[in-house]
């Protein structure tokens, strides 16, 4: 059976895909249709059910696992799916392996090479708390995704956003020698391990209560401080760690409650940015035909990313 990244315009077939989304719409006619996001281990899609008949349109739920008769179409130059007919499948009877994309990096390389920065920091009181907050979250930590749809959204995208920012950041300490290396490699490790909290899960990845009502930033410092009090760390280096999760948006509106006010928290914001964004480029230029822009992307501001003829 076909996966998503060997799919070609004009083809006909049945494929089995998880639904990741799901959206109700109307055409011009008021003629009912569904707008659904699909996925394979080797990527996602846009499809459309067109002509829905009314006492199926709220059948179909994101975690689904379905087999699609549908044709393949070039929309906007962006493969699409357009979508016969569905059926249904026991999610039990289906390795759920197939459907879900991990992270192109081992997990045990992912666990080895972050745990190499940690234990290679001279700082105790970053390392210890870096490490003791690592181990305490480890198993959730090398499963969940960077975020639920924009960046690393797949199996392992939290570790490999991590070990991406490390080594970006690595080249900075470099090439800029007052940064002090241990709190910025502290500052990467953990600044997005309250999104455990704020994030649902590796699959089918929703916002929990938390989440929405207190956001990963502020229950990770708050994660920090607790740490520090029970490992008894009174000293400067707990506020500067502190500071570093609470700034890492960069600005009041992305939801920092401060202001990168250290040079490692500047370098931390851009650093997080340099390579989520990357991330949003590559995944929509895996959809992207040479010589054609990608579609309007979120995370980038709603611009479109011209993807060069190689």
């Amino acid at each position: 059976m076909k996966l998503i990244n060997t799919l070609e315009d004009g083809d006909k077939l049945s494929i089995k895909l998880l639904i990741s989304q799901v959206n109700r719409g109307v055409t011009n006619k008021g003629a009912p249709y569904l707008s659904l996001v699909l996925q394979d281990k080797t990527g996602v899609m846009d499809a459309k059910y067109w002509n829905v008949k009314e006492e199926l349109l709220d059948l179909y739920k994101a975690g689904m696992i379905c087999e699609f008769t549908c044709d393949i179409l070039s929309h906007n130059k962006q493969l699409q799916i357009r979508i016969q007919s569905i059926n249904v499948l026991e999610r039990a009877n289906e390795d759920l392996a197939d459907f879900v994309r991990s992270s192109p990096i081992p997990k045990k390389v992912l666990i080895n090479e972050i745990y190499q920065v940690v234990n290679s920091m001279n700082n105790h009181i970053y390392k210890t708390i870096t490490h003791s907050i690592l181990k305490e979250v480890e198993r959730d930590f090398f499963a969940y995704p960077a975020a639920s749809r924009i960046h690393h959204d797949f199996v392992g995208g939290l570790a490999t956003h991590v070990l991406g920012m490390i080594k970006v950041g690595q080249s900075l300490c470099d090439l800029y020698p007052m940064l002090d290396k241990d709190l910025l490699m502290s500052g990467i490790i953990l600044h997005d391990v309250g999104k455990l909290n704020e994030l649902s899960g590796p699959v089918i990845t929703e916002y929990t209560l938390e989440g929405k009502l207190l956001g990963h930033i502020s229950m990770m410092q708050a994660k920090v401080n607790e740490t520090a009090n029970k490992l008894n760390f009174v000293e400067e280096e707990v506020t500067l760690l502190r500071h570093m999760i609470l700034s890492h948006h960069g600005q009041y509106e992305y939801g920092s409650p401060v202001l990168p006010m250290l040079a490692e928290a500047e370098m931390l914001n851009y650093i997080d940015n340099i390579d989520a964004r990357m991330n949003i480029i590559e995944k929509a230029f895996a959809q992207t035909q040479e010589g054609s822009f990608t579609p309007k992307l979120f995370g980038l501001e709603n611009r479109m990313i011209y993807k060069q003829k190689q």
